[in-house]
């Protein structure tokens, strides 16, 4: 359930609805809103303890989430979350590109993607050093080296940086020098891995399953969340149906779907649904137009030299032709591109 105070209430009531709120043995989360204060109560709520924290001083209503994930759903935080990374500001009106190779292969590699896509308007920059693969033969990352290089990119090109982390044990490492923690669609619903990110101070970048729904995905974002990290953001990367011209079919429609339940950012990758490089720029553009708050998209100088995912990789040129027309699709629908 979620408690919500009156405008310009005081401090004290606050505290006081808080500390009530443990002693019924639930746990609070507090979101500060422009206008409105909302307490959040965590647990096994009865009408009983509703009735009480409703005649609290400074108590307007106290309504119950309907929603299986609270901290994820609209009704606890009405307002869209903004991220910080790095200065970067993710989510509300804010658009952003990830880009970057599919898998840190070299540094020289790393390094020409990372100018490229700068150069072009990306603000983030994405690198596997952890790779999961369908073989166990193919190339799966270079590990700490791979994540020494994305930093070592990151700082010099002055972008924020984003890599999987696959293993529970590995999270510690990963951020230390990562920027955001993504997780990928096949350890969506690995719910150690998810609490161990919750509990690191790092931003998630959330990929969706490729069987999951969209309740499913905002469940797993819940475990995260429910950890004390509310720096979570998701991403729809395709999902599997019966078509066999693309590699997944790509679901826009999860996108105003999230936004009008949750209020996490949504991104969308569009390199791993139509798994050609040919159909990723449109992807993008439609992405953007659905209300997304940015893409993630691969780029490679010498896609048919890449280890991993290289028919979906863009090249560079492709890639800044289509940031000039992202940037028209997103004045056209009334948001900022970041940079302004």
């Amino acid at each position: 359930m979620i408690v919500v105070m009156k405008p310009n209430c005081d401090p004290a009531d606050q505290a006081s609805v808080v500390a009530r709120i443990r002693e019924l043995g639930l746990t609070p989360h507090l979101s500060q809103g422009e206008y409105r204060t909302i307490i959040g109560a965590i647990g096994g709520a009865t009408p009983e303890a509703m009735d009480q924290l409703d005649q609290l001083p400074g108590v307007d209503h106290v309504q119950r989430i309907t929603a299986a994930y609270k901290l994820a759903s609209r009704e606890f935080h009405e307002a869209d979350t903004v991220i910080d990374v790095r200065g970067l500001r993710i989510g509300g009106p804010h658009v952003h590109v990830i880009a970057g190779p599919c898998t840190i292969e070299s540094r020289a590699m790393l390094f020409d993607a990372g100018r490229a896509v700068r150069e072009a308007g990306a603000t983030l920059l994405r690198g596997g050093a952890f790779k999961p693969r369908t073989s166990p033969y193919a190339f799966s990352g270079l590990g700490e080296e791979g994540l020494k290089l994305l930093k070592e990119a990151g700082d010099e090109l002055g972008m924020a940086t984003v890599t999987e982390v696959m293993d529970p044990r590995d999270v510690p490492l990963v951020a230390r020098y990562a920027d955001i923690l993504q997780i990928g669609a096949r350890n969506m619903q690995n719910y150690n891995l998810l609490l161990e990110v919750g509990r690191a101070n790092k931003p998630v970048f959330l990929k969706r399953g490729f069987s999951a729904t969209v309740s499913e995905l905002l469940m797993s974002a819940e475990y995260i969340l429910s950890q004390g990290n509310h720096k979570v953001m998701l991403c729809e990367r395709g999902i599997r149906s019966f078509a066999e011209e693309v590699r997944f079919t790509l679901d826009l429609s999860s996108v105003p779907l999230i936004q009008e339940h949750s209020h996490l950012p949504v991104f969308v990758d569009p390199s791993h649904a139509a798994g050609k490089r040919d159909l990723v720029p449109a992807l993008a553009l439609a992405a953007v137009a659905a209300g997304a708050s940015g893409v993630m998209i691969e780029v490679h100088g010498h896609p048919e030299r890449a280890l991993c995912d290289g028919p979906q990789a863009v090249l560079p040129k492709r890639f800044a032709e289509m940031m000039v027309q992202l940037r028209q699709i997103v004045h056209a629908i009334g948001k900022q591109m970041w940079p302004a």
